[in-house]
């Protein structure tokens, strides 16, 4: 336990955060410090081809010690932290044989981890939690997911014994920003499918994802003086609020859940003479996906012909649904559920409701159905996970490598 442990905290140290508001990759120079971390110790366990490109994206090679063709096959994980909440001067805490009560994260802040609203915690009684201090992110997404692709490739290396095939790793930045796969060379890569290791609890197996759009909406208005604005005033701010009306209202993040779709406005600003609204839409299906697309649309359309084409709308699609590509290759998605199994993990098989870089490494030719990392909570203060976790995530890579080998 100590040994992956030690890894973990190690990782989570190095503030990895990245920039969306930035136009290079990686998008923030820090995730060098952990990238470039990572090619050395790559390199010091023994995996071959160790390579880092001008982006940041890593890739290594576990050779194979069977003398037959079998599949090659590929881990990825990320290396960034969201930009979504600090990742400077992580100070984990390590909270061993968890007891079930509260967890006190910060003292002087009064922020407590408590089971009482996170009842997940109480899975993991008598096992080793790390958390936050609560000021920071802890950065299992996906730090935890590299330390258990790293902490395989050891075992396998040390333990010939164990036959498989080729296996290839990759670690990408900027996967919080939704770029991790953008300059991902799918072809240098060479793995016929791949699992990404970027799930959260224990037993997460993912292989559908939702269909996603970001759209943007601009309104030009005509400020008046009000005392004499009738018939002549057009106020952006009330034609944004006209819009947010038309959408369904509880189609949204807080009123959805399984594969329900939703519209979810995530940013407003505006005047009397300018407003600007930003939404997301996201849908399992594809049909039901366009339809949100087309409602949208008529929306806008309707209200232009109100207000003498002063809306402005502009969709673009940002990732889809991996199940359409999973599907044909569907042994993929049972491999990893029978080396669960073998370890008696119970599958947990349900959709994403988010994106992954799997969904679009999908599309672009190298299936990557998702696997649990252990964490929980991503993205803020609260973000824990138990070492234990961690350990069976190990365990699950080199089960699904020795399957691979053996059927």
């Amino acid at each position: 336990m100590q040994d992956i442990l030690d890894r973990f905290l190690g990782y989570v140290k190095i503030d990895t955060q990245s920039d969306a508001s930035s136009n290079t990759t990686p998008s923030t120079a820090k995730q060098w410090d952990l990238a470039n971390k990572l090619v050395a110790e790559l390199k010091d366990i023994g995996l071959e081809d160790v390579t880092i490109d001008d982006n940041a994206y890593i890739m290594a090679t576990l050779p194979s010690n069977i003398d037959k063709e079998v599949p090659t096959i590929g881990f990825i994980a990320h290396f960034d932290t969201t930009p979504d909440f600090s990742g400077t001067n992580v100070n984990p805490q390590i909270i061993r044989n968890y007891d079930g009560k509260d967890i006190v994260l910060n003292a002087e802040e009064n922020i407590i981890l408590s089971p009482d609203y996170f009842e997940d915690l109480l899975q993991y009684k008598g096992q080793t939690l790390v958390t936050t201090d609560g000021t920071t992110l802890l950065g299992a997404d996906d730090k935890a997911g590299i330390t258990e692709i790293v902490t395989a490739m050891e075992f396998l290396i040390a333990h010939p014994e164990i036959k498989h095939g080729k296996i290839r790793i990759g670690f990408t930045p900027d996967e919080e920003i939704g770029r991790g796969a953008h300059k991902f060379d799918v072809d240098k890569f060479g793995a016929e499918w791949a699992y990404t290791m970027d799930g959260s609890q224990i037993g997460e197996l993912e292989y559908e994802n939702f269909n996603a759009a970001g759209a943007h909406i601009t309104i030009q208005g005509k400020s008046v003086h009000p005392g004499y604005a009738k018939g002549k005033m057009i106020n952006a701010i009330g034609i944004a609020q006209e819009i947010m009306a038309a959408l369904p209202n509880k189609e949204v993040p807080e009123h959805t859940s399984g594969r329900e779709g939703f519209y979810h406005i995530h940013t407003i600003k505006g005047e009397i003479e300018n407003a600007e609204l930003g939404l997301i839409i996201r849908d399992h299906e594809r049909s039901s996906f366009e339809d949100r697309k087309k409602a949208l649309e008529t929306i806008v359309f309707r209200l232009n012909e109100k207000y003498n084409n002063c809306i402005e709308l502009s969709i673009k699609d940002q990732y889809y649904n991996m199940k359409e590509k999973v599907m044909p290759v569907y042994h993929i998605v049972e491999t990893a559920k029978e080396a669960m199994e073998a370890l008696n993990i119970t599958p947990i098989i349900k959709p994403i409701r988010g994106g992954t870089d799997g969904s679009q490494l999908s599309y672009m030719g190298l299936p990557c159905p998702n696997i649990f990392a252990g964490g929980h909570n991503f993205h803020g203060k609260y973000e824990y996970v138990p070492v234990e976790s961690m350990e069976k995530a190990v365990e699950v890579i080199v089960k699904i490598c020795e399957l691979t080998a053996t059927k």
